[in-house]
């Protein structure tokens, strides 16, 4: 007799339909699986048979074969436990053939029976929604699962419960899908006083996905400036909300259950290496580009990471996603982000205070931002000097706009961007639209075009910092309630593009 449960293999965010199938053979006992199982999938067999003995339940003495269908895609991770337990117990007549067949189920196992919690509930409950099959995960996954309301959850603790379940001798309630959660502010934007540039660069940057670049002296409010940026973003849409929390399902990130409508927020130390960054490891972990999905992406110190980080970001600031090659796989994860980067202007920082800077000024500063590669510094649309604010005039500066007044000249821009891209789905912002598409929305008058062109021949633009010019222009224009682009907003787009760019002649 074969017995046949469904269960999960992942790729990046995406969730592979596996097929669980228990045969039973006379000939000397035994317990095998097979389909490509890697460590933790095949340690499964001391697991279910520790679980199945504390339930007083014998194995047969029989060849007992577990196949994981199909036999060519990897299996990794332990949440394989509960549905091989599972096909197992139908496999020995204790549950129903029809019962197991009508669910997906994943949970790994303690020796004791209890099923512990695992990454990856809420991919797995779209697959079991679009298989109109219900879910059986662990007790601490259910409010993660049941936010796919197309699919019923049942989370119970134990093994046992999962049992009296199947046989309907004590019904599971479905679970209930888990608090919308709010992550902390980070204070708000009239804390910041002085900076003015800076802010309105945060505006822009906020209003179209605009990349950014922040270079000054330690002290003066660079990373203060990075950190009150996801509160100017619009709340993530349902669609987006359930993107983002699916790679931090997969990451293992989701607490209690929660799913957040605030924009993610990831800071990234230095010391960083490219599999953090990107994804990578043992298992193909999503990184932190992929982590910080539709929110900000905060790397202070830019020019301190190492060259092999910094040319690996290239790939994700062109793209929606990212590939993460392996020799058996290549699994890609959705990395949609606005990268913010903030940097000192020289090695010790203080290359623009006659009273501190070194000797070597300004060979120093040079040295010290080439560290960023022309390509990867062509890719930021905003780049500012922040200069220091005198500790002696701080407290009698005004205060400026709050974070709700500028979120809501934001919220705006972006409305007036989701009209004009309806029957664009691919283009969302204006960081995205290019070809014909950009020419139609952001074609500037003729005394902008003039300009456009003097500041090109002057500062010897790449197609691509024109065409980058063209988006940040247009959300300025949409910033200021312009159906088309004009010169003042070409101008000012300019001034963000030409910082740390050398005239030519």
């Amino acid at each position: 007799m074969v017995a046949t449960t469904y269960t999960v293999a992942f790729e990046g965010v995406e969730a592979k339909r596996i097929e669980v199938q228990c045969a039973l053979a006379a000939g000397l006992p035994s317990f095998s699986i097979v389909g490509l199982p890697d460590k933790a999938v095949s340690e499964a067999r001391e697991r279910v048979r520790a679980a199945l003995s504390a339930l007083s339940i014998a194995l047969p003495m029989k060849r007992i074969t577990i196949n994981l269908s199909p036999a060519d895609l990897p299996k990794e991770g332990p949440h394989f436990d509960l549905p091989i337990a599972l096909a197992l117990l139908s496999a020995i007549g204790i549950l129903p053939p029809d019962e197991i067949d009508d669910v997906l189920s994943l949970g790994e196992l303690s020796l004791d029976g209890r099923i512990k919690p695992v990454i990856g509930a809420l991919p797995a409950a779209m697959v079991a929604a679009e298989d109109a099959r219900a879910l059986i995960c662990p007790k601490d996954c259910g409010a993660e699962a049941a936010w796919v309301g197309a699919t019923t959850v049942y989370a119970p603790a134990t093994l046992n419960d999962a049992i009296r379940h199947l046989t309907s001798e004590r019904p599971l309630t479905p679970a209930q899908p888990g608090a919308v959660t709010e992550a902390p502010p980070h204070g708000d934007l009239r804390d910041v006083k002085g900076q003015e540039r800076a802010k309105r660069v945060l505006e822009i940057a906020a209003a179209g996905r605009h990349h950014m670049l922040m270079v000054g002296p330690p002290g003066t409010g660079k990373t203060m400036l990075a950190r009150r940026l996801p509160a100017l973003l619009p709340e993530l849409s349902a669609a987006e909300a359930l993107e983002t929390s699916m790679v931090r399902s997969v990451a293992g990130l989701l607490a209690e259950g929660g799913i957040s409508r605030s924009r993610p927020y990831r800071a990234l130390h230095h010391s960083a290496t490219r599999a953090a960054l990107i994804g990578g490891g043992r298992r193909a972990q999503p990184g932190e580009v992929s982590l910080a999905h539709n929110g900000v992406l905060f790397m202070d110190e830019f020019p301190e990471f190492s060259r092999d980080v910094l040319d690996s970001l290239r790939q994700a600031l062109e793209s929606d996603e990212i590939t993460v090659s392996r020799a058996n796989a290549h699994v890609r994860y959705p990395c949609r982000f606005l990268l913010v980067a903030a940097a000192n202007p020289c090695r010790c920082g203080y290359m623009t205070d006659p009273s501190r800077a070194c000797a070597r000024v300004p060979v120093c500063g040079a040295d010290y931002m080439a560290k960023i590669s022309g390509p990867l510094m062509d890719r930021f649309d905003l780049r500012i000097e922040v200069a220091g604010v005198d500790w002696r005039e701080h407290r009698s500066l005004p205060e400026g706009e709050s974070t709700a007044t500028v979120a809501a000249r934001v919220a705006c821009a972006r409305a007036l961007q989701e009209r004009r891209f309806q029957a664009h789905p691919n283009v969302r912002v204006n960081a995205e639209a290019e070809g014909r598409l950009l020419d139609e929305i952001a074609t500037p008058d003729g005394e902008g075009q003039a300009l456009l062109l003097r500041a090109a021949e002057r500062f010897s633009f790449s197609t691509r910092g024109y065409h980058r010019i063209l988006r940040t222009a247009r959300t300025i224009a949409d910033l200021d309630g312009s159906e088309a682009v004009r010169s003042p907003h070409l101008a000012e787009a300019i001034s963000y593009r030409i910082v740390f760019d050398r005239p030519r002649g």
